[in-house]
C-alpha cells in the first residue's frame, strides 16, 4: 500500500485514504468468503501466443462480448479453445523437448505436435505423426481433422480409441501416417488434463474463475484457514426441482424438516422447475410454484435465517430458448420470492460458486445422452459411461465440446463455459444416473433427476471435500 505525498504535509484526505484502504484489506477477507458468480460476469482473458500468457480482454484487441455475435466470434471460439489445449499439450512432460544431454532413451519417449499443414505439404508419406486438431464431418460419412492452419480427411478404419466419449468438435490427438491426401489414423486420444496447481504455477495468480477478488482466491492464507476452521459448512444440490409435482413438494418438507437443526450453508436447487414445462399458464404456474416453496421454508425458521438458496434455470424453464450461457428466471416470475425469501439469488446456466479458496462450477443439462448419441464411436465399455464423460470434459477444458447444432451458444460468451483452470467441483445437473467421480484433482457430481431417481441428491462438505450420497425414503 503506497500514497505519494507531494509535500512535508500530510493532508486529511491522503489520512482518510489511508485509513479506508486499511480498513477495506479487513472487509476484503469476509466479503470473498462466498460468491455466487453469473456466466456473463466471468472475466474474459484471451490467450496470446507470443507473450505465451493470457491478457484480460482490455489488454487486447477484442471487441467487448455481444449476444449478437459477429462471424469473427464464431472463428475466434473455436481458435481460442484450440490454442488453450495447444499450450496446455505442450507443456505437458510427453511433449516438452529434451533437456540438452539428456539420456537418449529419454528422448524417444517424447512426441512432437505437428499440424495439419505440415502433412499437406508433403507429397510423400509421412509415417508416425502426432497432430492435435478437431474432429468435423465435413462431407457426410467423410470426417476430417481441422486446426487453424488447414484441414485434413480421416481413415478412421483401423483407429483405436482411449478411453473419452469422442464426439465431433471435440479435440483429439490423433496418432497415424500421413499419404495420398488422406491422414490414416491409428489412434485416437484427449489432449492430456492439467491440475489446477499446475495451471497456477505457471500463470500465476490471475483469477480466470471470477468473483469480487483481484487476484486467485488460491493464495489466500487466511480463507484457507476458514474454509479448514468452518467444518461445518454443507452444500445441498438438488436437481429437477419439479414445484409443481405434490409428491416433490413433501419431499422437500422432509428434506427442510431433517435439516432445521443444522441448517446447511446453501441450497442450490436446478431446474427445470416444472414437470410440464410448456403451455400458456407456465409463467403463472412458475409462480404459484416458488410461492409454495417459499411457504415450505418459511416454516423452518432456522432454515430461513441462515441457509442460501440458489436456483440454477434448467433447458426448459421460462426462457429464451437453450442457447448457453442461459440468463436467471425473470425478475417478474421471482420477486415474490425474493420478498418472503431474502437469501436467495436466481443465477444464469452455467454459474460459478466461490466458496473460501474453493471454486465450483454448476451446470444444468442433460449432457450425457447429448454426447452419447453424437459420438464418433461409442466406447465399448458402455458402463463406464460416467468415468468417459468426466475424463472428456477435463480433457477438452469446456462444459460442452459439442457441434454448436447440437449445443447452440452464444458465440462471444463460449469462454464461460471454459473448465480452465480446472475447479475444485464440477455439478453436472443430469437426468443420467447420479454418480461421484475424481479426476485431475477435481470432483464431479451429478446428482440426478430429484423425482426420477428416488428422490436423490448430493451434499458436499468443502472443508474436507468428500460428497455424501443422500436419498428420501418413505418411513
Amino acid at each position: 500500500m503506497f500514497f505519494s505525498v507531494s509535500s512535508n504535509m500530510i493532508e486529511r484526505a491522503t489520512v482518510e485514504a489511508a485509513v479506508q484502504e486499511c480498513s477495506q484489506s479487513l472487509d476484503e477477507t469476509i466479503e470473498h468468503i462466498f460468491n455466487i458468480i453469473g456466466a456473463f460476469d466471468v472475466p474474459r482473458y484471451v490467450y496470446n501466443s507470443e507473450r505465451k500468457k493470457f491478457l484480460p480482454l482490455s489488454m487486447t484487441n477484442h471487441p467487448a462480448p455481444n449476444l449478437f455475435g459477429t462471424a469473427r466470434d464464431k472463428a475466434e471460439l473455436f481458435r481460442e479453445r484450440y490454442t488453450i489445449l495447444q499450450q496446455r499439450t505442450h507443456r505437458h512432460e510427453l511433449f516438452t523437448p529434451s533437456a540438452i544431454g539428456a539420456h537418449p532413451d529419454d528422448s524417444r519417449s517424447k512426441f512432437q505436435l505437428k499440424t495439419v499443414e505440415t502433412l499437406l505439404g508433403n507429397t510423400a508419406k509421412v509415417g508416425e505423426v502426432i497432430v492435435l486438431g478437431m474432429i468435423t464431418q465435413l462431407k457426410e460419412g467423410k470426417f476430417f481433422l481441422e486446426d487453424p492452419t488447414g484441414i485434413v480427411q480421416l481413415d478412421l478404419s483401423k483407429a483405436q480409441f482411449h478411453s473419452g466419449l469422442y464426439t465431433e468438435s471435440c479435440f483429439v490427438l490423433a496418432e497415424g501416417w500421413y499419404e495420398d491426401q488422406i491422414f490414416h489414423v491409428n489412434a485416437f486420444g484427449f489432449p492430456p488434463t492439467e491440475p489446477s496447481a499446475t495451471t497456477r504455477a505457471y500463470y500465476g495468480n490471475i483469477n480466470f474463475f471470477g468473483g469480487p477478488s483481484s487476484t486467485s482466491v488460491k493464495a489466500s492464507a487466511k480463507l484457507k484457514q476458514l474454509e479448514d476452521e468452518n467444518e461445518d459448512a454443507m452444500f445441498v444440490f438438488v436437481s429437477d426441482v419439479w414445484l409443481d409435482q405434490v409428491e416433490v413438494l413433501e419431499k422437500l418438507h422432509t428434506m427442510f424438516s431433517g435439516y432445521s437443526s443444522v441448517p446447511p450453508t446453501c441450497f442450490f436447487f436446478c431446474g427445470n422447475f416444472s414437470s410440464a414445462p410448456y403451455g400458456k399458464n407456465q409463467i403463472q404456474s412458475l409462480k404459484d410454484s416458488l410461492k409454495a416453496l417459499a411457504d415450505i421454508i418459511c416454516e423452518y425458521p432456522s432454515i430461513h435465517k441462515s441457509s442460501r438458496f440458489v436456483f440454477v434455470p434448467g433447458p426448459e424453464d421460462p426462457g429464451p430458448g437453450s442457447i448457453l450461457p442461459r440468463p436467471p428466471l425473470a425478475e417478474n416470475i421471482t420477486s415474490e420470492f425474493r420478498q418472503h425469501v431474502p437469501f436467495s439469488v436466481f443465477t444464469t446456466n452455467p454459474c460459478r460458486v466461490q466458496y473460501c479458496t474453493q471454486e465450483i462450477i454448476i451446470f444444468r443439462e442433460d449432457l450425457v445422452n447429448k454426447m452419447c448419441r453424437n459420438c464418433v464411436r461409442f466406447p465399448s465399455t458402455n458402463l463406464d459411461i460416467p468415468n468417459h464423460f468426466v475424463k472428456t470434459i477435463l480433457s477438452q477444458g469446456h462444459l460442452t465440446p459439442l457441434p454448436l447444432y447440437v449445443s447452440p451458444v452464444f458465440w462471444a460468451y463460449d469462454y464461460t463455459l471454459r473448465v480452465y483452470p480446472v475447479p475444485d467441483l464440477i455439478v453436472t445437473a443430469d437426468k443420467y444416473d447420479p454418480f461421484t467421480v475424481t479426476n485431475t484433482d477435481c470432483l464431479c457430481i451429478n446428482p440426478g433427476s430429484f423425482p426420477r431417481s428416488g428422490f436423490s441428491f448430493k451434499v458436499f462438505y468443502p472443508s474436507n471435500k468428500t460428497v455424501e450420497d443422500s436419498k428420501l425414503q418413505d418411513l
